[in-house]
């Protein structure tokens, strides 16, 4: 489509309808996908089909693309490695034998410390930081609430930071799939502009710190001081199984099962852009280092486990197997997300959007305007990742099209994915908390909100004074 309308705006307008109607990110986004190749064959339904189809298969035939998609199943027979070997049981004891944890304080760093350093994967650093702090704060009288929102607020903002994990490999496929020249380098740029994400960890830093409670998380802290860990008939969160998996009776939970691959595979990401970029770290192939890193990372556990007898290379399979097929759902968010940028691409949606508000809507409003809708995207359906898939083919065509630097505008996307799905009281990442934290869901959500909120209003600020100087 040579001259676009506004009816290449239908596409990502019907996936943010379904997703807010159905909850159902997958349904959400083949349905954009779908609609988008039915307009480019003449509003031919049964052709869009076919072609949407074989953008999919296209979307494997991109060497990064499925590098990236790879990459995604590797991560996850990673961490179930990593778990099965008992390293994340082992860092937890690590911890608490140190002992130095004897305040209030101290048990809030260590919680914000922990969610903040394991950023492989949120749900894991979660579950981590629960474990650790949550008998802290019961001895200390530290609302649970509290260490919910600490934790969440660890968790997705810290990974969204990182080039080298899940979520840094899933962006830097969408943009490279957008065309975007040197990903890595856009990524890089838009981290150092990510001021939700940068508001929401710096907040609960200084909560942490101070131990600062306001709205409905001082009633929380004051409950607790009363000797009343939870509210009258307030139902904690807990799923047993995944708080304390099964263990190895083979092996003895050691932490180094655990730092040591995560060390190898932060290692390999610089060392890998640099050979991919020829001696220049910003011109390495993204997709390409990402599952390098990872792939060491997941070949150093399995030596680890082989050389501590602590697994059969069938077991090690088996775990593995398992743990990919565990992130089959990112994997097939991932494509329909590529899937849908190329279809947004060809019908040209971001230029249609840069030309309908270049001179009607400056930078000044314009970026933070994506920064909220972001929000508003992923508040409603729970996924961050969902609402990049949705924001990115929209925003950087749009930045590009005006001449525009595209780190602001990729930034204000993954912040307000970030943002709304922080806030969702349907995000995985909001209930993991509330589960890893033994406290009630709706507890959670309402305690943490304000806090949010306050994080949200910064952001929003800062990507408008960012916006007046475009």
């Amino acid at each position: 489509m040579t001259d676009p309308s506004w009816i290449s705006l239908l596409p990502p307008l019907l996936a943010i309808s379904l997703a807010i109607a159905t909850r159902q990110v997958y349904l959400s986004l083949a349905g954009g996908v779908w609609l988008g190749w039915t307009i480019l064959e003449g509003w031919n339904p049964l052709l869009g089909l076919v072609r949407a189809i074989d953008g999919a298969v296209a979307v494997l035939g991109d060497a990064g693309d499925a590098r990236v998609i790879l990459f995604t199943l590797v991560i996850g027979a990673l961490i179930a490695t990593v778990e099965a070997s008992g390293g994340v049981r082992g860092f937890v004891a690590f911890l608490e034998e140190r002992r130095w944890v004897t305040t209030p304080r101290r048990a809030r760093l260590l919680a914000w410390g922990a969610g903040v350093s394991l950023f492989i994967e949120s749900n894991i650093n979660v579950l981590t930081a629960g474990a650790v702090a949550r008998p802290l704060f019961d001895r200390f009288k530290i609302s649970r609430e509290k260490l919910a929102y600490i934790i969440d607020s660890a968790s997705a903002p810290s990974c969204i930071m990182i080039p080298l994990n899940a979520w840094g490999a899933y962006n830097l496929g969408i943009l490279a799939s957008l065309g975007v020249h040197e990903p890595v380098r856009v990524f890089l740029t838009a981290v150092g502009l990510n001021f939700y994400a940068m508001a929401a960890l710096g907040l609960a830093l200084f909560v942490a710190y101070t131990g600062w409670a306001f709205g409905p998380m001082k009633k929380a802290e004051a409950r607790t001081r009363a000797g009343m860990l939870l509210w009258p008939n307030a139902k904690p969160l807990v799923d047993e199984a995944v708080l304390s998996p099964p263990t190895n009776p083979r092996l003895p939970p050691r932490a180094r099962n655990m730092v040591v691959p995560i060390g190898v595979m932060v290692l390999m990401m610089p060392v890998s852009l640099y050979i991919t970029g020829n001696g220049n770290l910003m011109e390495g192939s993204g997709s390409t280092s990402v599952l390098w890193a990872v792939l060491a990372g997941l070949a150093t556990a399995w030596v680890l486990l082989l050389v501590q007898r602590g697994a059969t290379v069938d077991e090690l399979t088996r775990t593995g197997l398992k743990g990919a097929g565990g992130l089959v759902p990112m994997a097939l968010i991932l494509l329909l997300a590529l899937s849908l940028g190329d279809v947004a691409r060809a019908l040209g949606t971001g230029v249609y959007v840069a030309q309908i508000t270049q001179g009607v809507l400056p930078p000044v409003v314009f970026l933070p305007l994506v920064f909220l809708v972001g929000a508003g995207i992923a508040f409603s359906i729970g996924s961050s990742w969902g609402t990049f898939a949705i924001m990115l083919p929209i925003a950087v065509p749009a930045a590009e099209a005006m001449g525009l630097p595209l780190a602001p505008f990729v930034a204000a996307s993954l912040s307000g994915g970030v943002f709304g799905d922080h806030s969702s009281p349907v995000s995985d990442t909001t209930i993991i908390s509330s589960m890893a934290s033994a406290t009630d869901h709706i507890d959670h959500v309402r305690t943490q909100l304000p806090y949010a909120l306050l994080a949200a209003a910064v952001a929003t600020g800062a990507f408008a004074l960012v916006g007046a100087v475009l």
